[in-house]
């Protein structure tokens, strides 16, 4: 059965080498390579892959709503989410954006194939190392802990350009929304998160994976 691939990430280096690791595989064929989120999400409507390989932290768009918009366009498509960092709020918050499968990047080839194997079938796959994390993430989430799921699809989109370092009217152009509409959205989000400065969105997009450090 072969399985068509899209590999979303922003370094290009990383983009060949997993190419690379795929073409062993006569099973597998990548279809399209992503290098920020929106085109990704972009590509997968376009070539409808039946597996997604997304970085967590991608340009424009994080890899975690890449995933909730890949799986809203393509319903097919199962999405996996490769990761250097490998906190239990990363493990949750892929799950729950609809990625079937979570891999650290400090990960062998042998488990991306495996991972990937798994996913194709209609399987769900967890490296070994991040299972404890999901029970931790859950166990958090239970105290009534606040995360990035809390956001809605936009917030989601703005706290990141935020923290990507963008002006409000950089923001407002490139989601294509009036500045005030943006300074909206910046002010709904320092409650949400509860901060008092834009400073205070960047620790929380960091902390929580939107973007890295």
């Amino acid at each position: 059965m072969e399985t068509s691939i899209l590999i979303a990430d922003s370094q290009r280096m990383i983009r060949q080498g997993l190419r690379g690791i795929l073409a062993a595989y006569p099973e597998f064929r990548v279809v399209a390579e992503a290098e920020d989120g929106r085109e990704a999400v972009e590509l997968a409507r376009e070539s409808e892959p039946d597996v997604a390989l997304v970085e967590s932290h991608l340009p424009r768009l994080c890899g975690i709503e890449t995933v909730r918009r890949i799986r809203r366009e393509t319903p097919r498509t199962r999405c996996i989410v490769l990761s250097s960092q490998e906190g239990p709020g990363q493990v949750r918050n892929a799950l729950l954006a609809g990625a079937f499968g979570f891999v650290p990047k400090t990960s062998s080839a042998e488990d991306l194939v495996d991972a990937i194997r798994r996913v194709r079938r209609g399987s769900s796959y967890l490296a070994p190392a991040t299972a404890d994390q999901v029970v931790s993430a859950i166990t958090s989430r239970a105290a009534g802990s606040f995360d990035q799921t809390d956001l809605t699809s936009r917030q989601r989109e703005v706290i990141q350009l935020i923290a990507e370092g963008m002006s409000t009217k950089e923001i407002a152009a490139e989601l294509g929304i009036s500045v005030k509409t943006a300074q909206t959205h910046r002010a709904n989000l320092m409650e949400k998160v509860g901060v008092h400065k834009a400073s205070g969105l960047v620790r929380y997009a960091i902390r929580e994976g939107i973007v890295s450090a």
